[in-house]
């Protein structure tokens, strides 16, 4: 007996495997014979029920018994054009009907297929005029004594391919496989099998690739799923549990801060500031992630919530992505907390040497409670005389290895990490399931949804006049290009040439161009002047993208909108719409759509929830890209989808809770499965090091 990731011996073992097999095996990731076990069918054949001719539909799979009833061909009379066609009609005894099957590229079937003689046939079938018709189909002589040849009476599984496997080399591999190794290793405890009806693993996976009929396929898959779920719980949440914290009371400086404010915080911030303050009073370092969509005061509670921290005297570090954010988090933050008292200073790389030294030893003498800056925090000459928490912003754009940098600058310190790119509900259970999770859905009031155009290149002319009328109203607005300058390469617009264009459209308004390339300090210029109102639009790349916060600003144009993804869309819109102005979101888009980019700019035009967008982006992309961990293995998910087994994942949560809370080492009789799986074969590598 084995368990089923143990498998280390090579594809290239199996029968007919050779070097070109093996090459393709591999561009799927497939080397060993137990990542060919984990490999999903893209869906299954029911070729067990019998559907005749005279009953399937167009689009719909014929799976029948036939007879051949002639052989003609169509196209040209001479050379090799011509194609040849078979004439078969249904002689199941569940109905007629008649097929014309275009054998295109497969003539020599004339000597093989001859009319009168019994076949089974397996086509989808197309309907033109009042012909059904088949290209692709399959057809094998019947036996005598009635048996199914081995491709009809069954449930096939149809794998991914890539170069020169085949369907039927895949399915002569993985029974290869499955014959050679014996039973596999069960994975999961006996009570969690019949409280939620699950085959054993060995049954499982057998099952899974080779079902005896729809229902057991469907009870091997959640099995798989569940088991490759379960796991991925106990790895992401075995951690030591927080003692219970004590009601924390906001401290006499969140206090002063929060009657400064001149408007009431939402009930979401005042929860999350609650959350927040609880863990900051516990022994174990809090590891939290504050979301909410744009522009519902995440940074603002991140001030406030540093405040329990500094009035104990210790330090706060707030890292963003971008000088540009971090910039604007260090102004606004003192302007928030230096009346207060709060001593904050600004480091990123374009710190000049004299007055880094400076701020870089009254960081060390504990001169300054609060440094904000970009990844230089993480530098080596940077020193903390007391880190005590961490806030990093737009977390999902900095690497797991720069974040570990900065928190080996203290002992032990808290942890926020803050997004405005909301986590969808399955990867906060699963991928983030060690983090405890606060949302900001309120926004603050007066806000008015931004209303969202989709613009075809005909109706850019509409657009340019609706966005002047803005200008007249004194509001500003976003001209958002893919590119800086393309020079005449492909058909981009780009923000250079783009920018000369507006200006002979808008004559006389004031306007910058603004992209990645420009010096710091210029780019800082040209926003302080937008935000003084000196400017009435800007043409950009997407840099703009995160924590601008123009209040005036009412319109947004993103020109190749098909270019970006969900989520860069999103942020870009929320640029806009930050006021009680109506503001607008111009999506402008090519002629030629792929079906992702049309599905991706429909769901921006039918919601403005950051927290539903970020469900329709797992749908679409997937969660590897959303995770970041695209490249990890870590979201290497065989069996589950986390876009459509929320229950499934809220019953492995559950359940990997249940045993955690009264046996996390595992040592119950009935929990050493867990224990030998993590330590032996775990589904994710981390369980190694977990077990």
């Amino acid at each position: 007996m084995t368990y089923l990731r143990t498998i280390t011996d090579p594809v290239a073992k199996l029968g007919g495997v050779g070097p070109a097999a093996t090459r393709s095996y591999a561009e799927l990731g497939i080397h060993t014979q137990s990542e060919l076990l984990l490999l999903a069918p893209r869906t299954w054949e029911d070729r067990s029920t019998v559907r005749p001719l005279g009953s399937v539909q167009d689009g719909q799979v014929a799976n029948t018994l036939v007879e051949v009833v002639s052989h003609s061909y169509f196209g040209l009379k001479k050379g090799m054009k011509r194609t040849l066609k078979i004439i078969v009609r249904d002689v199941s005894g569940l109905g007629d009907g008649r097929l014309s099957l275009l054998c295109f590229g497969r003539n020599f079937l004339e000597k093989t297929i001859k009319p009168g003689r019994i076949y089974y046939l397996w086509a989808p079938v197309a309907i033109k005029g009042s012909e059904k018709q088949a290209v692709q189909f399959e057809l094998h002589p019947a036996t005598e004594d009635g048996d199914f040849p081995p491709q009809f009476g069954k449930i096939l599984p149809v794998y991914p391919l890539r170069g020169s496997l085949t369907q039927r080399l895949i399915r002569a591999n993985i029974r290869q496989v499955l014959t050679r190794c014996g039973a596999f290793i069960n994975e999961l405890p006996e009570s969690l099998m019949k409280e939620l009806d699950l085959l054993s693993t060995d049954e499982a996976i057998r099952t899974y690739h080779f079902p005896p009929n729809l229902q057991q396929l469907a009870r091997a898959r959640r099995t798989l799923a569940f088991t490759e779920l379960f796991y991925l719980q106990l790895v992401a949440r075995r951690k030591p549990r927080k003692k219970p914290a004590k009601p924390a009371i906001p401290g006499a400086l969140e206090l002063r801060l929060i009657e400064r404010l001149p408007f009431a915080l939402t009930n979401d911030q005042l929860a999350a500031l609650k959350e927040i303050r609880e863990d900051l009073g516990t022994e174990e370092p809090m590891n939290r992630l504050l979301q909410g969509d744009v522009g519902s005061g995440k940074t603002l509670v991140g001030w406030i919530s540093a405040l329990k921290i500094i009035a104990e005297g210790g330090q706060v570090a707030f890292m963003a992505p971008t000088e540009l954010l971090a910039r604007q988090h260090a102004e606004s933050g003192a302007a928030l907390l230096e009346p207060l008292g709060v001593r904050l200073a600004f480091l990123t790389g374009s710190v000049k040497p004299k007055e880094r030294s400076y701020l870089l030893t009254a960081l060390q003498r504990g001169e300054i409670d609060l440094l904000v800056g970009t990844h230089a925090l993480f530098s080596e000459s940077v020193t903390f005389r007391n880190l005590r928490y961490v806030i990093i912003d737009e977390q999902h754009r900095f690497g797991v290895e720069q974040r570990l940098a900065l928190l080996g600058k203290a002992t032990e310190p808290h942890l926020l990490l803050m997004t405005a790119t909301p986590i969808p509900r399955t990867l906060s259970l699963t991928v983030f399931g060690s983090l405890n999770i606060s949302t900001l859905r309120t926004m603050p009031p007066g806000r008015k949804p931004v209303i969202t155009l989709l613009v075809k290149e005909e109706s850019r002319p509409r657009m340019y006049k609706s966005v002047g009328v803005e200008f007249t109203r004194g509001h500003q607005a976003y001209f958002i290009y893919p590119r800086i300058d393309d020079s005449g390469q492909s058909d981009l617009r780009d923000v250079a040439g783009m920018y000369e264009f507006l200006k002979q459209q808008y004559p006389g308004v004031p306007s910058a161009l603004i992209h990645s390339k420009l010096d710091e300090d210029e780019k800082v210029a040209i926003l302080e002047a937008y935000r003084k109102g000196e400017l009435s639009y800007l043409v950009s790349t997407s840099v703009v993208e995160v924590g601008i916060d123009i209040p005036n600003a009412t319109c947004m144009i993103i020109e190749h909108a098909d270019r970006f993804g969900l989520a860069a869309l999103h942020q870009l819109r929320g640029r806009v719409g930050r006021s009680a102005l109506q503001s607008y979101c111009f999506l402008v888009f090519s002629d030629e759509l792929t079906e992702e980019a049309k599905k991706r700019l429909q769901v921006m035009k039918d919601s403005t929830d950051g927290f539903h967008i970020a469900e329709q982006d797992l749908i679409i992309r997937g969660p590897g890209e959303l995770t970041g961990r695209a490249q990890s293995g870590y979201l290497n998910l065989a069996f589950a989808s986390l876009s459509d087994d929320l229950e499934l994942i809220e019953q492995a949560r559950a359940a990997s809770d249940r045993i955690l809370q009264v046996d996390s080492g595992f040592l119950a009789p009935e929990n050493t499965i867990i224990r030998s799986v993590l330590s032996e074969a775990p589904p994710f590598e981390a369980g190694r090091s977990e077990a």
